[in-house]
């Protein structure tokens, strides 16, 4: 029971009332859905970007060092994403150098991080000898051939969710550039940040659900129309192809992996899943998996169902020893402090649940302390190849399939 005890004055009473009131804060932007300013917008916008938090932490920032990571941006795009992680406010990084292939974007994004120099294209802009870093805010069925030419120009990459997009072939040749290189990499996965994950993550690396028996993670995005997309790869695209903000929800708790998956796709009304470039008439499929651990998940992705309910980005878990829905329920009486990582003062706690700032920071400290950061290659891959498996299993009528594991 002492290798529990982290802060000796938390009590259960606190810790419940902490757990709950850290879901609460996580879910109050639920309503603004958009990444415009207009909140009646929702048919063309992507969920999380309004669901921001002024800060999500109350303890103390202290710097690692006072060097700064010279760092390029690339990709602006429908949400101005690259812009909204708060690298421009680090104090530890120097925003030098900022691309996006259309030159309005990149003039803006420019502006928005405050930089004087800029790329037309990411290839132009790793060739820069002064950059360090790379963040890739691009699209995603580019992220694996643009991660793999930032690092064989020696530089550490950070990227957008997911790590590949539709492709296992492209998952093991990322795998093995990136041990290849040295360098670091990491997915912004933003669910690893949310309140409750983040809780449900120091709880089972405490002990406080024993084995993991089921678990459970949602994606629902409504969009009628389709959200605008470069070369409209947003278009009819597999919901597993894109599980991240769900499967996080084991794996981002675990640091494990699923095995085996069989995923039922429902045929779509919509227009965009009659004929599009994927050969893809799914726009909700429900995965079950078993996990490396001999445990079960359930993973639901869709995006033709209104309505957010329950959550739009969420999970839960049931374990031997305790459970968590919305708050922990279990037999352990002293936990860990689940409360967030603090944010250097003027970087903003941003979006998808004031998950981005604490991204950003994380990766930029991984770089500074020589030390692999928390979404690595290893567990970005593990969490998006499974959706790519289950999507061909929804191809096959659910058949059961095997997924490749990756380890560091």
């Amino acid at each position: 029971m002492k290798n529990l005890l982290v802060n000796k004055s938390s009590n259960r009473r606190e810790f419940i009332k902490h757990a709950g009131m850290g879901v609460g804060a996580g879910l109050l932007g639920l309503q603004q859905i958009g990444c415009t300013n207009s909140r009646k917008d929702t048919e063309n916008t992507i969920q999380g970007f309004d669901e921001t938090e002024e800060r999500v932490t109350t303890k103390k920032w202290e710097p690692v060092s006072d060097r700064k990571i010279r760092v390029g941006i690339v990709g602006y795009g429908v949400c101005k994403f690259g812009a909204d992680f708060g690298f421009q406010d680090h104090p530890n990084v120097e925003v030098v150098a900022v691309s996006d292939l259309f030159p309005e974007r990149c003039a803006q994004l420019a502006e928005e991080t405050r930089c004087n120099k800029t790329y037309p294209s990411l290839e132009e802009l790793v060739k820069d000898d002064n950059i360090e870093a790379v963040f890739l805010a691009t699209d995603a069925p580019s992220h694996a051939r643009h991660a793999i030419e930032v690092l064989k120009h020696g530089k550490h990459v950070a990227s957008a969710v997911p790590a590949v997009f539709g492709s296992l072939e492209d998952a093991e040749l990322l795998y093995s550039e990136v041990k290849k290189s040295g360098k670091k990499f990491m997915m912004f996965e933003t669910s690893v940040f949310r309140a409750n994950l983040y809780a449900m993550r120091q709880i089972f690396k405490a002990g406080g659900f024993g084995k993991i028996i089921y678990t459970e993670g949602e994606y629902w995005h409504y969009s009628k129309e389709g959200i605008p997309s470069y070369n409209n790869w947003r278009h009819g695209m597999p919901p597993q192809w894109y599980p991240t903000h769900s499967d996080a929800y084991y794996i981002g708790m675990t640091d494990g992996s699923f095995s085996e998956v069989s995923c039922l796709g429902i045929p779509s009304a919509l227009e965009r899943y009659k004929d599009n470039q994927y050969g893809n008439p799914f726009a909700t499929e429900i995965s079950y998996y078993r996990t490396n651990d001999g445990g079960t998940a359930r993973m639901g992705r869709s995006s033709d169902t209104i309505g957010k309910g329950y959550g739009h980005e969420i999970g839960r878990t049931r374990g031997t020893k305790g459970s968590y829905y919305d708050k922990y329920e279990g037999i352990e009486e002293h936990l860990p402090d689940i409360s967030r990582p603090p944010l250097p003062p003027d970087v903003p706690a941003g979006g998808h649940g004031g998950s981005h700032g604490l991204l950003t920071d994380e990766f930029i400290t991984a770089i500074l302390e020589d030390r692999k950061p928390l979404v690595d290659i290893a567990t970005a891959l593990n969490m998006t190849v499974g959706g790519i498996v289950a999507h061909e299993s929804a191809m096959k009528d659910g058949e059961w399939m095997k997924i490749p594991q990756f380890k560091l």
